[in-house]
């Protein structure tokens, strides 16, 4: 009787503490996200990988404790995915999952609402999800909030932080709307600063008010060289556009340089002209100043990433026939395959030595950009196809 009641005191408790930890739901994602939907709650998902050590603690010591788990059933549809399984890779790739654990909180449209990282106690993590659980995270689609003309900061900074990546225009309108309805006499944060520069691209832009007006908030957290520097970009950039003239199919150095050189010097003003000239030229097809331009800029390859120096090797090799040309675009090639090799970068070289007439080297390379492809999974047309013109002759 005894062992009985024992038993039965065990089973209670190993119960009780059951109910007290988070009650995550083993249902497909848009299936947690439908009920959310009819519950007006938002999604938690702890999105984690089966070796990672945090994601153990997390489930150990803090998805049990009693506060938690009465907050987190309470308000939200709970659901725990490993990241590299099943479904949980496609909702790792939607919401830029990087990194374990991760935290996921979604509105009832499938709208990430907030993502955060890491280990966190037991108040940390309740905090968190008190302040995410807001009613204003459950009152629709971000974007159906935003056309109807909110103006709330925290909307618009979740907008900026969640969308940055995967809808930068949408992000950069909300940019403009948060600055717009700040107080002139605010000072600007440091978060302000690093929203402003991120989505500042032009002196067109609506945001390049805010950053000449607010220069000496924004000098108080970045240099105020840098500071000028920035502009000067935003001022060579404008310039840029200002000297291409695409109906008549001309550019205009004399104006680009007149403004240009007073701001980073004679040298820096032709160096940026010549990349003004390949982006142009290859834009408009004139293939052979664009070898030139191109030539010129990278007179100095040592001084640029090989990756860029890879992408004119690319257009090289499917528009350049001068064999000088081509062999120096093939030592751009061989600086990116020696920083690693990719099946891009090998076919690329490949196909410049086999344009040069090293023909065996071109077919260890292409051999060589055809295996890499195989084992990672990507398409080896072009490799085989290149094997293949190279082995017949």
């Amino acid at each position: 009787m005894k062992k009985i009641i024992s038993g039965l005191f065990i089973f209670c408790t190993l119960f009780l503490q059951a109910q007290d930890e988070i009650q995550f739901q083993a249902l497909p994602f848009k299936d947690l996200v439908s009920k959310a939907k009819k519950e007006n709650k938002l999604v938690f998902i702890d999105a984690y990988a089966s070796w990672c050590g945090p994601c153990k603690m997390m489930e150990k010591n803090v998805f049990t404790k009693k506060s938690v788990g009465d907050f987190y059933n309470k308000n939200f549809v709970n659901a725990r995915i490993d990241m590299e399984k099943g479904e949980g890779r496609e909702i790792a790739q939607k919401f830029g999952v990087r990194s374990y654990p991760t935290y996921l909180f979604l509105n009832g449209d499938g709208e990430l609402i907030s993502q955060n990282v890491g280990y966190m106690e037991e108040s940390i993590f309740l905090a968190m999800a008190q302040d995410i659980n807001s009613p204003s995270n459950k009152k629709g689609s971000l974007k159906e909030r935003f056309e109807n003309g909110e103006k709330d900061a925290q909307l618009l900074i979740n907008i900026m932080k969640l969308n940055s990546s995967s809808d930068y225009e949408f992000a950069k309108k909300a940019s403009e709307r948060y600055f717009e309805n700040r107080k002139k006499t605010d000072e600007l944060t440091k978060e302000d600063v690093g929203f402003l520069l991120f989505f500042l691209k032009s002196t067109q832009d609506v945001n390049y008010k805010t950053f000449i007006e607010k220069k000496e908030d924004i000098i108080k957290y970045l240099p105020e060289e840098n500071y000028k520097e920035f502009n000067n970009q935003l001022l060579l950039s404008q310039a840029a556009e200002q000297s291409i003239d695409l109906k008549n199919k001309a550019l205009n150095e004399d104006y680009f340089m007149k403004v240009a050189e007073p701001l980073v010097g004679k040298d820096n003003a032709k160096m940026k002209f010549n990349q003004i000239k390949m982006g142009y030229y290859e834009q408009t097809a004139n293939f052979p100043e664009y070898e030139k331009a191109a030539l010129e800029y990278y007179k100095n390859s040592d001084a640029f990433e090989p990756n860029e120096l890879l992408k004119t090797a690319w257009v090289f090799s499917d528009h350049i026939k001068t064999s000088s040309s081509l062999k120096k675009a093939a030592e751009w090639a061989e600086k990116s395959v020696m920083r690693g090799e990719t099946a891009e970068n090998t076919y690329i070289l490949a196909k410049l030595y086999s344009l040069t007439g090293n023909i065996e080297t071109a077919k260890n390379f292409a051999e060589m950009s055809k295996n890499i492809a195989v084992q990672t999974g990507k398409d080896s047309t072009l490799a085989s196809d290149l094997l293949n013109k190279l082995n017949s002759k």
